[in-house]
């Protein structure tokens, strides 16, 4: 495929490591107190659980409308991500303009069904009102090598999508190679993706630090080589403070401050928003918001 053809999708993973290791921090200071508050703005509030309905969905949507009068201190978050079905109900509920409204689509999360589906299920969110959409790379067509597929698959939804939000997950807990991950990034971002994601949350695997790191250097040798700048979600397992913030490094590291905006950069979770909010509000560990 073209977006490979010139392009060395081979990854020194000895260098990876390293790269990581001067990079970490291993506990948290007063001084990580802004950059988790513009983490806080990175995150897309996320509900995706087989008990979620529109109780509440709603009474997640009114906390993010309260958020402001009751923690004045504090950003907006993202955006609220939540299944199909209940987009209508963030549509109706959510009041404040700076979130947006996103939806999980696409056969979600196996991406094991129907392109026809596919494109159909993203045409109805969008339709209610959905803004971003995740969809799930193929992996299983992807392991077999079957990128044009995939190519003419991803590039059908961003037509439909226009210039609304494409976050194309690769489910890099399911590649076992740092190379693979490096290689399903290129062909997402080539094909129309808006923004490169990690996991679905959906399996054992979700997001790693050597995963964001390959997927920040693709990223940037992707923009070096065609000036278009791709967004970034690490999600799946991401519920500590620490975690994000090490995730916020690598960013800032690899592709500068230009990424560090919810318009680049955003964070898939749920039990992290009140975690940070805890560290940042002097609250107790258990304290809830969200």
């Amino acid at each position: 495929m073209k977006f490979f053809s010139d392009v060395n999708m081979e990854v020194d993973e000895k260098e990876v490591h390293d790269r990581l290791e001067s990079l970490s921090v291993h506990s948290i200071s007063e001084t990580d107190r802004e950059p988790l508050k513009k983490v806080f703005s990175f995150i897309d509030l996320t509900s995706l659980g087989e008990q979620d309905n529109a109780e509440n969905v709603g009474q997640m949507c009114h906390k993010v409308n309260l958020l402001g009068e009751a923690y004045p201190s504090l950003p907006n978050v993202a955006a609220i991500c939540v299944f199909p079905e209940l987009v209508p109900v963030v549509a109706e509920h959510l009041e404040n303009p700076l979130v947006t409204i996103a939806s999980v689509a696409g056969g979600f999360p196996s991406s094991q069904t129907f392109t026809e589906i596919k494109i159909r299920e993203v045409r109805l969110v969008l339709e209610l009102g959905a803004e971003e959409v995740d969809i799930v790379l193929p992996v299983g067509k992807f392991l077999l090598g079957d990128y044009d597929l995939i190519h003419e698959e991803i590039k059908s939804i961003k037509n439909v999508m226009g210039s609304k939000i494409l976050k194309v997950i690769l489910e890099t807990g399911s590649l076992n190679d740092l190379g693979l991950i490096r290689k399903a990034s290129f062909l997402a971002m080539g094909s129309g993706a808006d923004f490169i994601k990690t996991s679905t949350g959906k399996i054992p695997v979700g997001a790693t630090p050597e995963a964001m790191m390959v997927m920040c250097q693709a990223i940037k040798d992707y923009y070096n080589k065609t000036g278009k700048k791709i967004g970034i979600k690490p999600a799946g397992g991401i519920s500590e403070p620490l975690t994000a913030l090490n995730y916020y490094r690598i960013v800032e590291h690899v592709l500068g401050e230009e990424w560090l905006s919810a318009e680049r950069f955003r964070i898939g979770a749920s039990r992290l928003a009140n975690r940070i909010m805890a560290f940042i509000l002097g609250k107790d560990e258990n304290f809830i918001y969200f």
